[in-house]
């Protein structure tokens, strides 16, 4: 799912295409990805787009009467920008916003049909969508501690929370983790005030390294190729490649369609975590720390 750092250059890019611009002509290709019937989309026809946001992780388009079409991409969702007048086709095209400038096409890999279009009408139907995480990078240290201890959780369900954390998912919270050095499985209300400040600083830090690194590979283009693995990662999605700071295996936790990944040598004390389906099937045969791995 794109994150922060992926959702705010989608905004950016947006920016430089259609602030300012008028919609005039809207087309929904799939029926699953428009979520709201009043207002119609087609009431955005005709209309200047006046303010892009990030809401979390999904993206608001504003235009005059304040009307907002608020996009979630969820996991396989993803936007790209096409010529004015070019054909829209494709079976993974979900809907399309032409502009004189261009066309923005929604589409989605897969048939899970997760992402989604909702259509709203005032600041106060737009803030409903707003999961009302803390904003990193205006986070005092104090407001992050606030956050981070308000309930008793693993490190990687805080961090991924949408409503502790804006725009966290589960690729930059490993990332951030790495950093920090701090096993995922770590409670929060047990972590020291030592760790909560190196977590709390790794977070700001990996979150405008990456910001700053798509920044630089986009430039004035338009982000065609956003994907939660990145071969610059140094943990995620690299399960049995060498840590790049230790050199100790990557190791992961699969639950449900989410992985988590660590390095046992920077993170665990060597301790291998248990995954909680294999670790039960192997029992006595699961490796507990690296030396046994």
């Amino acid at each position: 799912m794109p994150e922060l750092p992926d959702i705010t250059i989608y905004v950016e890019a947006l920016e430089r295409r259609i602030l300012g611009k008028r919609l005039l002509a809207t087309e929904v290709r799939s029926p699953f990805v428009l979520r709201t019937v009043v207002p119609p989309l087609e009431s955005a026809e005709g209309k200047e787009v006046i303010a892009l946001r990030r809401l979390g992780k999904r993206i608001a388009i504003g235009w005059e009467d304040e009307l907002w079409i608020v996009l979630h991409l969820m996991i396989a969702g993803r936007l790209h920008w096409k010529p004015a007048g070019a054909k829209v086709s494709g079976k993974n095209s979900l809907a399309a916003f032409e502009f004189s400038s261009g066309t923005l096409l929604l589409t989605e890999a897969g048939s899970k049909h997760r992402a989604s279009l909702h259509v709203v009408q005032g600041e106060n139907a737009l803030r409903e969508h707003d999961p009302g995480g803390l904003e990193l990078f205006s986070a005092s240290a104090a407001d992050f501690e606030a956050a981070l201890c308000r309930g008793n959780h693993t490190l990687k369900r805080a961090l991924a929370d949408p409503h502790l954390f804006s725009g966290i998912g589960n690729a930059y919270s490993d990332e951030i983790l790495h950093r920090a050095r701090l096993s995922p499985l770590a409670l929060t209300r047990k972590l020291k005030s030592a760790d909560i400040e190196r977590l709390f600083l790794a977070t700001q830090v990996v979150l405008r390294e990456w910001l700053d690194r798509l920044r630089a590979q986009t430039a004035e283009g338009f982000p065609e190729n956003v994907t939660a693995f990145r071969p610059e990662m140094t943990v995620h999605g690299r399960f049995g490649k060498p840590c790049p700071v230790c050199g100790a295996p990557v190791q992961r936790i699969r639950y449900a369609d989410n992985e988590t990944n660590y390095c046992p040598g920077c993170q665990t004390n060597r301790k291998i975590l248990a995954d909680r389906s294999l670790s039960r099937l192997l029992k006595d045969d699961w490796p507990r720390n690296l030396d046994e791995l």
